[in-house]
């Protein structure tokens, strides 16, 4: 991959959140001039520092993407934008719905307008699978968001900025995801809770997330949608293997762990969705992802001009968790290893 990011200045907003940190990490690797690191976590910026301390081109700044004035000052003089701060829970968004809409919604706004005033030469807005026919509070502040990301590439006139999203699902190990509270169960004893035995999901390494959003990043021309080619599983599967690996740990045998089924939660889906039919009519295909490109031509590029190394007509009708590359028991007990050593 060309290296995008080296002398660069950089943005990561909800810089202190599971991706955004992985994304200052990896960032860090590609000589980038300044790294700036925005959220609202006070403790989470501390402890990032702490950690980072040694790299002295990355900045620590206290703020919130709802606040368009310091979205403003943290912007000035930046190349690329890494937007991924957002709501990101469920149930939380359902019974917090203006709460959601003002992250979710308005800071993304906030964020594109701050980036066409300096005009930045790129954003990516970092989505999910929520955004894809949603079902939640959530996942419909996601898709609105994903909807501003591309359209602001109408409204910029004759500013340089790009604007582009990537869509993933599940991340290993993310805070307040499924591996780390069923970890969190299994040491007390159990049960480990499962909303429906039935329920998939996507998942993939922090890892492979950021490799693979960085070459979005250096391909991305403006409008277009990343969806990441990523695994998926099944919940149930999951619970059983982290029972098997886990219990002995803590001084159970597997078959104490009992696995309970509670009931889907609000706004939540059977099975998550990456890519929907409309979308695959517009999408081109490499073997990592899926780009959905956009179905209105921009002022400042033809979109049939838009070429993507080994990239075809995408091969699929849909993506979705369910008929998506499903793990096996033995692969997601490879998989956590890896992981989580």
């Amino acid at each position: 991959m060309m290296n995008p990011f080296k002398g660069k200045n950089i943005l990561i907003t909800g810089g202190t959140g599971s991706v955004g940190s992985e994304i200052v990490r990896k960032v860090l690797q590609y000589e980038p001039k300044v790294v700036r690191v925005l959220s609202n976590d006070e403790n989470g910026l501390f402890n990032l520092g702490q950690e980072l301390r040694d790299s002295p081109e990355v900045r620590f700044l206290l703020g919130d993407v709802r606040d368009k004035e310091r979205l403003m000052k943290a912007i000035d003089g930046i190349d690329i934008i890494f937007h991924a701060a957002a709501l990101k829970h469920v149930p939380l968004c359902e019974y917090n719905p203006f709460e959601a809409i003002k992250t979710n919604v308005i800071g993304t706004q906030n964020v594109l307008e701050a980036s066409l005033m300096v005009e930045a030469q790129k954003v990516i807005a970092i989505s999910t699978d929520k955004a894809v026919n949603p079902a939640s509070t959530m996942g419909t502040s996601k898709l609105l968001a994903e909807k501003l990301v591309t359209d602001a590439n109408y409204y910029k006139g004759d500013r340089k900025t790009n604007f582009s999203s990537v869509r993933f699902g599940n991340v290993i190990g993310s805070r307040g995801s499924v591996i780390p509270l069923f970890a969190e169960q299994i040491k007390r004893g159990g049960p480990v809770t499962i909303t429906d035995s039935r329920m998939s999901r996507f998942i993939m390494s922090p890892d492979q997330v950021t490799s693979l959003l960085f070459k979005a990043t250096g391909m991305a021309l403006g409008g277009e949608i990343f969806i990441l080619k990523m695994p998926s599983l099944k919940i149930s599967d999951l619970a059983k293997v982290m029972a098997d690996e886990l219990a002995p740990k803590y001084g159970y045998k597997p078959s104490q762990i009992e696995l309970k089924i509670t009931g889907v939660r609000p706004g939540e889906k059977i099975h998550e969705e990456l890519m929907t039919e409309e979308e695959a009519m517009h999408a081109q295909e490499t073997e990592e992802m899926f780009i959905v490109q956009p179905h209105v031509e921009l002022s400042t590029c033809r979109i049939e001009d838009y070429n993507y190394p080994g990239s075809q007509p995408a091969q699929v009708t849909k993506y979705t968790s369910k008929e998506g590359q499903s793990l096996t028991q033995n692969e997601i007990e490879t998989m956590l290893k890896e992981n989580f050593p």
